[in-house]
């Protein structure tokens, strides 16, 4: 039976869950504005309900008719019960919100005091502020045979970006910023640059409100700008729709957005939010899951079931291994993949998936394992992150089979090593060569690494080079929200300057990061905007910056048009050569086992590294001439080295076979337009057995017949 507003040819069929109400209403609303409903419905238990299912079917509906759901039942908050019939509720299956999104509500409500506003006289409220949930339907779009692109991830170059924020600024030149439509106009620009797929911060429906945080600067009130407090699991954001006067107009939006990525060969991820919900704790609002069956949605205290349990640090838990929260889990996830035709997800905070019902981590979480095994989801990226907010760490060890997982372990290791720290080349080795210490015993693959220097959580690329200390001051915490430990380091000045050594040696170490991420074992992700520098001016939590601060500036893009130029051939260089998309570690393959592992380690002096000595150096030779291309023909060796010293190397390269020479790629010591040169203008090193390495810099070469 399928839940929520379900157009038929005979009308739209309504259906929740809810175990212990005694009395379900349908309420439908003339329009988005209407402060009392038109007309009711009382579902009969004796023919509207099956099991704990409430079900009716309403002739008379149509899409984009407005509806809003009543529950009663009993108030015992001890017990983890808190039906209230005087709430007017929202259906968790909707598949969009009215105009305003869920909440306008509370920004026009003085106190913002949900329980005061409802609960009052027991009356029933003016809901005209309130949101309505909107009839769609799911079949009203013409995708012209689209399916979901599925590319390995082996092959995938992954870029995280926020839907609204990449188009919001003037400087992107859009016609519709901020928006579906918007993000569209930008295609292009992304195919060009080369990567395989965009992954958006949540799109699913959220509380923009929320935050009552304000600004100190300038006393504007800030927002949830990232999105991370869904509402919403079936409903595209509204607030991102161009079109604003046709009621579930996002839907189509969000889907002509997603034909339109793939028609260029660009996946669609989705960050989701299964581990918390924007209705906070005890004292929190009432959305849906409370009034419908709180003890089942959330995660309770054992001792007294009115509080809430906190392993989001949000307030609240989703009870992701009850039988009817992972069903609704999955139903959203097969949603979005079959109805929005997207690629993967993203899991926030995913170790509260691990958590049973008594919150506990357990090894073998029937969702996890449901989500791994499903066969609908069967070709479709699942990516863990794989901590919560409770103490739940499982990098290396998310449970479920094929899972993916954001490596923080990357991110910091070679943080560390391009700052130019004692004694972090072995641990930058490690992580290039796929992170095998971690994953290897645990059934992983490289690929299953995702790795990234930044992302949405923290300093921007530019911002690590640019910032020693965070600088979170505007986001009305006064500094104290955001990580103290970026491993960043500013070189010599606290944020933007104009000091032209400065900024060359910030912009190298940024092609630095560049290089050691997309030349390494695993599935590289890139923090949208790192490509032209993007700053976010020192703020590395930037969740409620709804404005310049998080928007990209484009013309940044213009001015670092060489650094955008840099990235693209790297990525074309990556996808080019096979040896960077290996599906094992390395010595694990049946033919290294037999001929020699297809990577050789370093001294600059030519040597074999004495791991526990080598320091600010690292060198290494991948043997990719042992191995095909697509196109069958043999791919070439390639030479990594990079100095993090303040002193410049003068490095012994390794031979070659008779007949090869090492030609040079990429330097990043060079300016722009001459530190990546396009494949097959290679500068030829003239047979030279020796390069000199600047500081603070790296090479790439790749063996070449003479």
């Amino acid at each position: 039976m399928s839940h929520g507003a379900i157009v038929t040819p005979n009308g739209v069929n309504f259906t929740i869950f809810s175990r212990n109400a005694t009395r379900v209403v349908l309420a439908v609303f003339e329009n988005a504005d209407s402060g009392e409903p038109y007309a009711t419905l009382e579902f009969d238990p004796r023919k509207n309900r099956t099991g704990n299912v409430w079900h009716a079917l309403v002739p008379e509906l149509r899409p984009g008719d407005f509806y809003l759901y009543r529950i009663d039942g009993p108030f015992d908050p001890s017990k983890g019960l808190r039906f209230d019939f005087s709430r007017y509720l929202l259906d968790p299956y909707a598949r969009a919100f009215s105009e305003g999104s869920v909440f306008n509500f509370f920004a026009n409500s003085p106190t913002r005091d949900i329980d005061t506003m409802f609960i009052k006289d027991r009356k029933i409220p003016d809901v005209s502020l309130f949101p309505k949930c909107v009839v769609v339907d799911d079949d009203d779009f013409d995708w012209e045979g689209d399916v979901p692109i599925n590319r390995p991830l082996t092959k995938s170059i992954i870029y995280e970006t926020h839907l609204k924020g990449f188009t919001a600024s003037a400087s992107s030149g859009v016609a519709n910023p901020g928006t579906y439509k918007g993000f569209i106009e930008k295609i292009p620009y992304l195919k060009k640059l080369g990567i395989t797929a965009v992954e958006f911060l949540p799109i699913f429906e959220f509380d923009e409100n929320e935050t009552g945080n304000v600004n100190p600067k300038n006393g504007e009130r800030l927002s949830n700008y990232w999105g991370y407090s869904t509402i919403g699991f079936f409903a595209p954001k509204n607030g991102y729709a161009a079109d604003k006067k046709n009621p579930g107009a996002c839907v189509n939006e969000f889907k002509l957005l997603v034909k339109e990525c793939h028609k260029a060969g660009i996946e669609v991820i989705l960050d989701v939010v299964y581990n918390h919900t924007a209705e906070g704790n005890e004292h929190g609002y009432t959305f849906e899951f409370k009034g419908i069956q709180n003890d089942t949605y959330y995660l309770l205290w054992e001792s007294d079931r009115q509080y809430y349990t906190n392993y989001s640090g949000c307030g609240n838990t989703f009870n992701c291994n009850h039988p009817v929260t992972r069903s609704f889990i999955l139903d959203s996830l097969r949603y979005w993949v079959t109805q929005m035709h997207v690629d993967g997800f993203r899991f926030d905070l995913a170790s509260i998936l691990c958590r049973a019902q008594n919150g506990n981590l357990i090894n073998f979480p029937p969702v996890t394992n449901l989500i791994s095994e499903d066969p609908i989801l069967a070709n479709t990226k699942i990516i863990a992150e794989p901590w919560d907010a409770g103490g739940g760490y499982q990098v290396g060890f998310f449970p479920g089979g094929r899972w993916a997982e954001w490596n923080d372990r990357f991110r910091d290791d070679i943080r560390r090593f391009v700052r130019g720290d004692e004694f972090t080349s072995t641990a930058a080795a490690t992580r290039m060569a796929g992170s095998s210490d971690i994953y290897l015993y645990n059934g992983k693959m490289p690929y299953h690494s995702v790795n990234y220097i930044s992302c949405h959580d923290g300093f921007t690329m530019n911002d690590v080079v640019s910032y020693n200390s965070k600088h979170n001051d505007e986001n009305g915490e006064e500094n104290r929200d955001g990580s103290d430990n970026n491993q960043s380091y500013n070189h010599g000045f606290e944020g933007a300057c104009t000091n032209d050594k400065i900024e060359a040696l910030r912009l190298r170490q940024i092609k630095n990061f560049m290089l050691m991420l997309l030349l390494s074992q695993g599935t590289p992700m890139l923090l949208g905007g790192d490509e032209f520098r993007r700053t976010q001016n020192g703020n590395n939590n930037a969740y409620c910056q709804d404005n310049e601060t998080s928007w990209f500036d484009w013309t940044l893009a213009q001015k670092n048009t060489g650094l955008v130029d840099f990235v693209s051939r790297l990525i074309a260089f990556r996808k080019n050569h096979p040896m960077f998309s290996r599906c094992h570690f390395f010595g694990e393959t049946e033919e290294e086992k037999k001929c020699g592992v297809d990577i050789n380690w370093f001294e600059d002096d030519g040597r074999t590294p004495d791991w526990n000595k080598l320091n600010r150096f690292l060198a290494c030779e991948l043997f990719g001439m042992r191995h095909k291309k697509e196109d069958g023909v043999s791919d070439c060796n390639l030479y990594f080295a990079m100095n993090t010293d303040r002193h410049d190397v003068n490095v012994i390269l390794p031979s070659l076979e008779h007949g090869y020479e090492w030609v040079r790629v990429a330097d990043t010591s060079f300016p722009s337009g001459e530190d990546f040169v396009e494949e097959g203008k290679e500068e030829a090193l003239a047979s030279q057995k020796r390069y000199i390495l600047p500081s603070n810099s790296a090479v790439v070469l790749i063996s070449k017949k003479i």
